[in-house]
């Protein structure tokens, strides 16, 4: 990366599904001092252009199969575009950067605690996705206080399957590199696919495999139905990114004998700040278990005092593996970062061996198969069709993904319901963002409830969606 004129501190944008050019690339950016921000490749031009434009990407590695036909141009930082496997207009091949080089790795110019490692983006509540600013000490930290002891059963000789996307905070620093600093195995698909899956686990020899519940759900169906292979290695598997049902966990032991164990986090902290066991003493899918080594947790209400034992509250936390901040968004870092403490925005509640379970979540996200999905983002897209004069959108329960996106939206004058609207509407998301964060169901009605100041009252649109 050096050779192509990378300086320390400038960032290169990672736009690939999960493939050794995606690991290598990203290691071979933080060798060389730069800054990877990472892309999901089922991104759109639109959520690209931003992400790009916003971090300020010098830099971008891609596949021409994934830009062909977008255009790039105007992006005031992007220098130079590199495509691994499908040549692309205007792109250089990914090979050029395989060549031997007598270029050296630069000396970091800043401590590890305050020299920015890595640039995910996270979906908030409100408004655009936000960069979130990692150190290399807050990666590192964390894959420590993973691989530590008392901690998770991840070992050297553990052959890890990851389907999870490494552009995600979960693939990339639960799976990748904390298998790589083990020097474990690990056999990446390129998305979830159950038939594949289950004979890689056979072929493979796997023995852990990081999942999420909507996987979960379906290894689960499949073991019910006699596929899932009876001479696997699979030894337990952990969940994260979204509530997992106890009911879920236990039905998938009972069938398989593989153990289930949570873990909780965000991107924000790296992302791990809970784990789960799976001794028998303390094995309790239903929690998420407990805190990281030097990671301090409080339960708090809403005048920030200390709740009782088993009482909810809001989980709040400091360790090293919380972010530096948000790229860019020196209001926004205030609002969750304060004295050194991140206030989740998640109800908790702990029992008395110290164990944590999760209440509620932040209340406007919407998790679709652990992906989240900001309200406020799909709003404001709709707000750009001509025919939409107001909407909000909400998640609505499903068995499969979790929860899914339905939006309700108020028409223009001169514009009348009818499902040719409706689907118009829904083909002009589908051309700006990506199919997760696309909302399944349109309802047309007179007015979004809203409060004086302004806000979407969420809990009327449930509301009227449940009578529906």
């Amino acid at each position: 990366m050096t050779a192509t004129g990378l300086k320390p501190g400038d960032v290169v944008g990672i736009y690939l599904p999960n493939s050794w050019e995606f690991a290598a690339t990203y290691h071979a950016t933080t060798l060389a001092g730069g800054i990877p921000t990472l892309l999901n490749p089922s991104y759109r031009e639109r959520e690209v252009r931003y992400q790009l434009e916003n971090s300020a990407a010098t830099l971008l590695i891609t596949d021409g199969s994934l830009i062909n036909g977008m255009n790039l141009g105007g992006l005031p930082k992007l220098r130079r575009v590199y495509a691994t496997r499908q040549p692309a207009s205007g792109a250089t091949a990914f090979a050029e950067l395989l060549r031997p080089t007598t270029s050296s790795l630069p000396s970091p110019a800043e401590p590890s605690a305050s020299c920015l490692a890595a640039l995910p983006y996270s979906s908030g509540t409100t408004g655009l996705p936000k960069g979130v600013m990692l150190s290399h000490h807050n990666l590192v930290s964390n894959i420590y206080q993973l691989t530590g002891p008392n901690a998770t059963a991840m070992e050297r000789n553990d052959v890890l399957l990851c389907f999870l996307p490494l552009y995600h905070i979960y693939g990339l620093n639960v799976v990748l590199n904390p298998g790589l600093t083990l020097g474990a195995t690990v056999v990446l698909m390129p998305r979830f696919n159950l038939q594949q899956l289950l004979g890689l686990l056979v072929s493979e020899n796997v023995t852990t495999m990081p999942t999420v519940p909507p996987a979960l759900s379906a290894l689960t169906q499949a073991a019910e139905a006699g596929l899932f292979p009876k001479n696997h290695h699979l030894h337990w598997v952990k969940s994260g990114a979204a509530p997992l049902a106890p009911e879920l966990a236990r039905r998938f032991q009972a069938l398989t004998g593989v153990l289930v164990c949570q873990g909780y986090g965000m991107t924000e902290a790296s992302p791990v700040t809970h784990v789960g066991y799976l001794e028998p003493e303390r094995y309790r899918p239903e929690s998420i278990g407990q805190p990281l080594a030097q990671t301090e947790c409080r339960v708090l209400d809403e005048n920030d005092n200390e709740v009782a034992l088993g009482q909810p509250g809001e989980l709040v936390m400091r360790g090293p593996q919380i972010m530096l901040g948000y790229w860019k968004e020196p209001q926004a870092t205030a609002a969750v970062l304060r004295d050194g403490w991140y206030w989740s925005g998640d109800i908790v509640r702990r029992d008395e061996q110290d164990f944590y379970y999760v209440l509620d979540r932040r209340k406007e996200m919407i998790k679709y198969k652990g992906f989240p999905v900001a309200p406020a983002e799909v709003e404001a897209l709709l707000l750009e069709h001509p025919a939409v004069r107001d909407c909000g959108v909400i998640g609505r329960p499903d068995a499969c993904a979790g929860e899914i996106p339905v939006a309700f939206v108020v028409l223009r004058e001169g514009f009348t319901a009818s499902a040719t609207l409706q689907q118009e509407v829904c083909d002009f998301v589908a051309q700006r963002l990506t199919p997760y964060k696309q909302p399944r169901e349109i309802h047309v009605v007179e007015a979004v409830p809203r409060t004086p100041s302004g806000k979407i009252l969420r809990r009327d649109l449930r509301k009227a969606l449940a009578e529906n």
